[in-house]
């Protein structure tokens, strides 16, 4: 008989058949998809990988202003080295960013639902401003007022934030081990009772972190300690991400560095190929303008390493 265990109990997403099918997914088929609006591709270059990413972010924000309108997005944390480029790219150039208005995905806190204040290691707003904004030449950067970050005074206004400004032009984000994008979280699902056009409608809000997302950031962020990674987070929810005029997602998800594994594999396979439900939060992006871009080490087979 063939050994065929339940998947853990903490975990959402059920349907084990689902999972089986796209873990089976090929390298060579990760990019074919029923939906031709979701274009997911695949770049084995590290380095090319990254100036792509920051390629996307700076031909955008050029774009408008040649159009003479304000560029609205929705930026990660993460992945990090891409802004570095855009900056080095916009300051050479000399683009000015008056034009720019942006949105932090997400931001800790703490279990009261306290976001992490800016002189705290941690945090995603001291996290942006050193690998991106501080970067860019001062007058050529944002007005500081138009550069924004959820948090405890402001989330439950946030969605309202964005939409004020225009609705975001465009979303940028990766995937997490559970699937989350943003810090929407794979557990929420349980709250909308397979209601997807709710799900899809949530605003931005506090969320208990996933299990999954605390070891995945203790492991890339807090050196292993998952002591150390808070509780909770402000997030934009499911309607941010829609709402946004396009979607442009990036998977970096390796082990380390000289590593052949990956922690993203399954996860980017489940999140593009299987069905878009609520216990998998990134799946949602299968149904709108997206470009999914996989770094060719993450589109690699799933299969068992003995290490």
């Amino acid at each position: 008989m063939a050994f065929q265990p339940e998947l853990a109990q903490f975990i959402p997403f059920r349907d084990a058949e689902a999972c089986a099918r796209v873990r089976a997914i090929k390298r060579e088929d990760i990019c074919n998809h029923p939906n031709p609006e979701f274009r997911i591709r695949v770049i084995d270059d590290l380095t090319e990988f990254y100036a792509a990413f920051a390629l996307d972010i700076v031909e955008r924000i050029v774009r408008a202003r040649e159009e003479n309108k304000p560029w609205i997005a929705i930026l990660p944390v993460g992945p990090v080295p891409q802004y570095a480029i855009a900056a080095e790219m916009i300051n050479k150039l000399k683009i000015p960013l008056d034009h720019v208005h942006t949105f932090n995905m997400d931001e800790y806190a703490d279990q009261d639902g306290n976001t992490a204040p800016p002189e705290w290691e941690g945090s995603f707003e001291t996290a942006m401003w050193d690998n991106l904004f501080a970067r860019i030449d001062e007058k050529l950067r944002p007005p500081k007022e138009q550069i924004h970050f959820p948090n405890t005074a402001n989330i439950n206004d946030y969605s309202k934030m964005i939409a004020d400004a225009g609705g975001a032009d465009c979303c940028y984000g990766g995937i997490g081990w559970c699937g989350h994008i943003a810090f929407w979280e794979a557990h929420l699902g349980y709250e909308f009772e397979g209601d997807m056009e709710a799900y899809k409608a949530a605003p931005a809000r506090i969320v208990e972190l996933n299990p999954m997302t605390i070891m995945q950031n203790a492991l890339h962020s807090f050196g292993g300690d998952w002591s150390w990674v808070p509780p909770k987070a402000a997030t934009i929810g499911p309607a941010d991400i829609l709402g946004a005029k396009y979607r442009s997602f990036w998977l970096d998800g390796m082990c380390g560095p000289g590593t052949t594994m990956s922690w993203q594999r399954f996860i980017a396979r489940l999140v593009a190929h299987g069905p878009v439900n609520e216990f998998v939060p990134g799946s949602i992006l299968q149904e709108a303008p997206t470009t999914y871009t996989i770094l060719g080490g993450v589109a690699d087979n799933v299969e068992i390493e003995m290490s």
